[in-house]
């Protein structure tokens, strides 16, 4: 009786297991401790369990609504903690947070192995999907039973074997437990590497903004009077593309393509090494030749042929024009003079050279009329004009760190939708890169909308004492690509927590939104100059459109170097003793990639492939086919059309992840998706009529 005291104490005074009592119900941020994790997780995989145990034991056959239903509703608690956890943790770690990543993970891991193997849940479930055409469900309850007994049976519920059921367990716990040591290794190597520069003549050609974020990050780290730069992009590549001091690019250039393989405590290739080897056993145990056959079995692409007959058909077009940019800045060292051939840290610069040569364009000229908040609002009013909602900034709700802004989404009709939370800015505490989050994401509750709490994170420069955040053209698409994804997730309207999502499906709405960013119809509205806020001129906008197939070769070639090198990982059918650094280099000279270009992610740091997309890197093109031709609609009917934004949301954002995914496509287009808007789109199409 005692313990049950103290357990309902625990629950009573955890802000993560009481009633948030906050605006919009947002977690309670400024509650929320490390230490309140671990007994949240041990509470809601208790609730889960349990849960579980009255399903098991109901005496009443098997049915949608006392299984599938009881089922889905067993993990809110856990599923709720997890999300705060992981957003915090990868957008705002500590040593307290990392410590707790450590240790829940393998036991995460064995909690969801004990029900997607527990037999007795598994036999309702494959009674009902044996039953599932007398069993009168709608379209979204019969995918749902569909996508439920597959991942069962993807997750090993047709083992009969203990000593397979163990070592998957044992498998799934390791697998989890090296992940999180990849996340920390490689979080320490990007924070450890940092160019100080004491000299300033070795600031030469760098624009004055690029100039006083580097003072900014030197003045932060107590280095008074100096400049720093660093691995993160938003740093790097500025360095890149305007210093014309080339060893000092080379040293920046390569202590970011050397994270985590520098033969140090951090050093990550044993780490991968094993992860390929494990994927691979849980594959076979499985009864998949490779974990490719295994992870795509339930994608669009459905298996790795088609895949490769994607990347390859855009290889094809691709390297060709990446050798002729090469062989154009090559060039350009020749006529002025250098002695040296053109390697991996050269290419931004002389790209540089060669867009104002050919395009009369600087990047640093573009700057100063994409100040963050601009383009921000210039965003939300595209988003108003497709689809009619609109987003208010808040002061008065929980924010998960000081960086946080926070903004209520509201329909056409005035009516809350969702929270959508923006983090814009690079720390020492953020893994690198953008990404899309929820810390609550949509369902129904009692016939009730859950409302969705979402977040937006990105690595841009901080604002410094003299100028506001300054983005370059790629991040303005960025922030676009990520509230593509925040779209998606606010105009869900499936019933249930579950959702079965084709990663080659998933980035078919950031993308999309993409094509917004810099449309010649809507940049105008947004791209102000900063000082003066005058609209960009129209010579500029000429520009950025006569450039859109700049370095068009090296954009493609490094994106499907790295997604060739993560399926000839996961298309292997023996994986002992790898030698990750020889693997990589043998595959990238089979596939041709010239040693002008490194791939956009090798394996030490390829953190898509070990966290979110394994054997699925490739969902970005595979995704792109898709976007391409959903924007060819919107070019037909008007690239602001309502009617088409309404059918968009309806056929696809409102139902995806609940629906199939190749159907909700043929709904919304009337066919399935073609590959020729991708490669005109990209400048391949016209290339090939013209050889």
């Amino acid at each position: 009786m005692s313990c049950n005291r103290s357990e309902e104490k625990v629950v009573e005074k955890n802000p993560l297991l009481t009633e948030y009592n906050t605006p919009f119900n947002v977690p309670p941020f400024d509650r929320i401790k490390p230490f309140h994790f671990m007994p949240a997780f041990e509470e809601g995989m208790k609730q889960q369990n349990d849960t579980i145990d009255r399903i098991i034991k109901d005496n009443e056959p098997a049915s949608f609504e006392n299984t599938i239903e009881a089922l889905d509703k067993s993990g809110e608690t856990l599923d709720t903690v997890l999300n705060i956890f992981y957003e915090l943790k990868t957008s705002d770690t500590n040593k307290e947070i990392d410590a707790i990543d450590q240790e829940i993970s393998p036991r995460l891991a064995l909690h969801r192995n004990r029900i997607t193997l527990n037999s007795e849940l598994f036999k309702r479930i494959k009674s009902l999907h044996e039953r599932r055409d007398s069993l009168n469900l709608n379209d979204e309850q019969a995918y749902l039973l569909e996508q439920l007994f597959k991942s069962y049976v993807q997750n090993g519920a047709l083992l009969t074997s203990s000593k397979d059921r163990e070592r998957l367990t044992t498998i799934n716990q390791e697998l989890a437990s090296l992940t999180v040591k990849f996340n920390q290794n490689l979080l320490a190597e990007t924070n450890d590497f940092k160019l100080v520069i004491e000299d300033p003549s070795d600031l030469e050609g760098l624009p004055d903004q690029v100039v006083q974020e580097a003072a900014s990050a030197a003045e932060k780290l107590g280095l008074k009077g100096k400049w720093v730069f660093t691995t993160p992009k938003s740093s790097m590549l500025p360095f890149l593309t305007y210093s014309p001091r080339r060893e000092l690019r080379e040293k920046l250039y390569n202590a970011y393509i050397q994270r985590g393989n520098n033969n140090n405590a951090n050093d990550n290739k044993g780490v991968i090494a094993r992860i390929i080897k494990l994927r691979l056993e849980k594959a076979n145990l499985l009864g998949y030749k490779t974990y490719a056959a295994y992870q795509l079995e339930n994608r669009m692409a459905k298996n790795a042929d088609s895949v490769y007959k994607l990347l390859n058909r855009v290889w094809e077009s691709a390297i060709p024009a990446a050798k002729e940019e090469r062989d154009e800045m090559q060039s350009i060292i020749d006529a002025e003079g250098g002695k040296f051939k053109l390697a991996s840290w050269d290419w931004w610069y002389y790209a540089e050279k060669v867009r104002k040569k050919k395009y009369n364009l600087e990047d640093s000229e573009l700057r100063p009329y994409f100040e963050l908040a601009r383009v921000r609002n210039g965003m939300f009013q595209v988003a108003n004009m497709l689809y009619g909602i609109t987003l208010h900034e808040k002061q008065d709700i929980p924010k998960p760190h000081k960086d946080a802004f926070v903004f209520e989404v509201k329909d056409r009709d005035g009516s809350h939708l969702a929270i959508l939370y923006m983090d814009f800015f690079a720390r020492a505490s953020k893994q690198q890169g953008a990404w899309c989050g929820g810390y609550q994401y949509e369902y129904m509750k009692g016939g009730k909308r859950i409302n969705p709490v979402i977040t937006t994170v990105f690595n841009f420069s901080k604002p410094t004492q003299d100028s506001p955040a300054l983005l370059e053209l790629d991040e303005v698409k960025t922030m676009y690509h990520e509230f593509g994804h925040a779209i998606d997730a606010i105009f869900s309207e499936k019933t249930y927590h579950m959702e079965f999502y084709p990663t080659d499906f998933v980035e078919l709405p950031s993308q999309l939104m993409e094509h917004w960013a810099l449309h010649p119809d809507v940049l105008p509205q947004y791209a102000k100059h900063y000082l003066t806020g005058e609209p960009i001129p129209q010579e500029l906008v000429k520009k950025i459109i006569s450039s859109k197939f700049f370095n068009k070769g090296f954009n493609n070639v490094e994106y499907l170097a790295a997604s060739l090198l993560d399926m000839e990982y996961h298309t292997m059918k023996e994986a002992q003793n790898l030698d990750i650094v020889q693997f990589e280099r043998n595959c990238l000279d089979n596939i041709g990639l010239i040693s002008e270009i490194e791939p956009r992610y090798h394996t030490t740091y390829f953190s898509h492939i070990i966290n979110y997309y394994p054997a699925g890197y490739y969902s970005y093109i595979w995704s792109a086919v898709l976007d391409n031709d959903v924007f060819d609609a919107f070019r037909e009917a008007g690239i602001l059309n309502q009617d088409t934004a309404s059918r968009f949301r309806k056929e696809i954002l409102a139902k995806s992840g609940s629906r199939d995914s190749m159907e909700l496509f043929k709904s919304f287009r009337g066919r399935e998706p073609e590959i020729e808007p991708l490669l005109r789109e990209r400048g391949f199409l016209v290339q090939e009529q013209k050889n």
